[in-house]
């Protein structure tokens, strides 16, 4: 498999001059634990996560480095820490220059450099412009919901992904970070939905392709005020039989 075939298309970006208050605002209300960072022009420039909101002044976390141990650093580390934990805008904490893959990475090599680089998510390149993201989430959905003797996706399995998602993300109720797998004309939908009624929506819509054979459910439903969260009728099921 490749990363066009489990990567999520929808991806939420912000720009450098974004606030950092705004920047984990919008994580927590869509859901995500990483944004792109893109340029006036679309160009890729950053990533930033939630290990960045980790140091920071607001909650008293700061890194606390003791005087022998800022002399051996430097006065630049000193300097480093201040800004990430200080910083005001986006472009003063993300990582710069993030490693990238291509819609045609193979599953392998995205592991691999996931596990080289020490990062959760990949962004997915087309020149310079961002067309999706692979996260560890992708590759678990990938191993949860393909682990069986099949066939590897077909250029129709492809196909049909590609017009189950063209089709929901016209539409207000897409999940929050749709993901859809297909393999042999079985469908997987994953993501967040926030209204209950978008699940059968979404089973709906894929059901409604041409060349699905059956569609596998595995929406999480979270309250947007509480942050409680509940798997999936079919997951829960799955659980319990296990």
């Amino acid at each position: 498999m490749r990363a066009h075939q489990i990567m999520t298309r929808s991806v939420i970006s912000v720009t450098p001059d974004t606030s950092i208050v705004e920047a984990a605002n919008i994580m927590l209300k869509r859901h995500v634990s990483g944004l792109t960072v893109v340029d006036d022009t679309g160009k890729l420039v950053g990533v930033v996560s939630e290990g960045d909101f980790i140091r920071r002044s607001e909650i008293g976390t700061g890194r606390k480095r003791g005087r022998w141990l800022r002399f051996i650093l430097g006065p630049g580390t000193s300097a480093s820490d201040f800004v990430q934990e200080h910083g005001r805008k986006v472009s003063e904490v993300m990582t710069a220059s993030p490693v990238t893959i291509t819609e045609d990475t193979a599953l392998a090599e995205i592991v691999d450099l996931m596990e080289r680089n020490n990062v959760k998510r990949l962004p997915v390149v087309r020149g310079d412009l961002v067309v999706g993201i692979v996260s560890r989430a992708n590759l678990l959905q990938a191993v949860a919901g393909l682990a069986r003797d099949v066939p590897d996706p077909t250029a129709d399995d492809d196909h049909i992904r590609s017009r189950i998602i063209d089709t929901m993300e016209k539409n207000d109720w897409c999940p929050f970070g749709l993901n859809v797998i297909v393999r042999d004309g079985i469908v997987h939908l994953s993501g967040v939905i926030t209204e209950e009624r978008a699940r059968q929506a979404a089973v709906v819509a894929a059901e409604n392709v041409e060349g699905v054979k059956k569609v596998h459910d595995h929406l999480c439903w979270v309250d947007t005020m509480s942050g409680v969260y509940l798997n999936s009728p079919e997951d829960d099921e799955l659980a319990k039989a296990s």
